[in-house]
């Protein structure tokens, strides 16, 4: 009879996911963790925010000036090119005015002493929304508006938000000063604005120093010399 004999073997098998023992994350470095994503979600809203006042300045600025000696005075004449801020075109749809201020300032260049100033001249606005008609209002004045009324402020009405705003934008034949200079190194500084001062109290309080109310544009050039 034949005998045969045989060897039992076995290869151990590695353990199920569910058999390992769980690793717990100490407190420490789930502090770590948690300070990471804090850093991380802080760098991604901070770069939001540069990039958002990155676009806001290449897209807000006064094109070039037009400047006319004439009979009546030195003329000037500019298109403004902006956007209206959120929190601006907000508070207008709930009816709150806003008021923006364009200011023009004359100067002589002097090598011997600080510039001379020739003239300055301001320009107001209204800008307000009518619910019931679903109406853009826009009053113009030469002076500041009281709380007392409009004063002799010239008024228009447009359908669109879009219409008033380009009528605002479009400054034409505004005299800035009564008599033309004729000096050679005059110029011309043109400023526009929002007017915080303006507005209720309780909006002047929550505007102040936020990005959301922001809007100013400037520009500078020289008045050609008279022929």
């Amino acid at each position: 009879m034949l005998w045969v004999t045989t060897t039992a073997s076995s290869t151990p098998c590695c353990k199920r996911r569910a058999d390992l023992p769980h690793r717990a994350w100490s407190p420490a470095w789930l502090r770590l963790l948690a300070r990471l994503a804090g850093a991380l979600l802080l760098a991604g809203v901070l770069a939001g925010l540069g990039l958002q006042a990155r676009a806001d300045a290449l897209t807000a600025e006064i094109g070039p000036m037009q400047l006319d000696r004439s009979d009546d005075g030195l003329l000037l004449s500019t298109n403004l090119h902006f956007e209206l801020p959120y929190q601006i075109d907000d508070a207008l749809r709930q009816g709150i005015p806003m008021y923006f201020v364009a200011d023009a300032q004359i100067q002589r260049e002097r090598w011997y002493w600080s510039d001379q100033q020739l003239a300055t001249a301001s320009r107001h606005y209204r800008l307000s929304h009518q619910p019931l008609t679903r109406r853009w209002r826009l009053h113009i004045s030469s002076t500041p508006f009281s709380s007392s009324g409009l004063g002799l402020a010239l008024g228009q009405t447009f359908e669109s938000l879009d219409d008033a705003l380009a009528s605002m934008q479009r400054i034409s034949r505004w005299k800035i000063m009564d008599t033309a200079p004729t000096q050679s190194g005059v110029s011309v500084q043109l400023r526009f604005r929002i007017d915080l001062s303006q507005l209720p109290r309780p909006l002047q309080i929550g505007a102040l120093g936020r990005s959301g109310w922001n809007l100013q544009l400037s520009r500078t050039q020289m008045l050609e010399d008279a022929p």
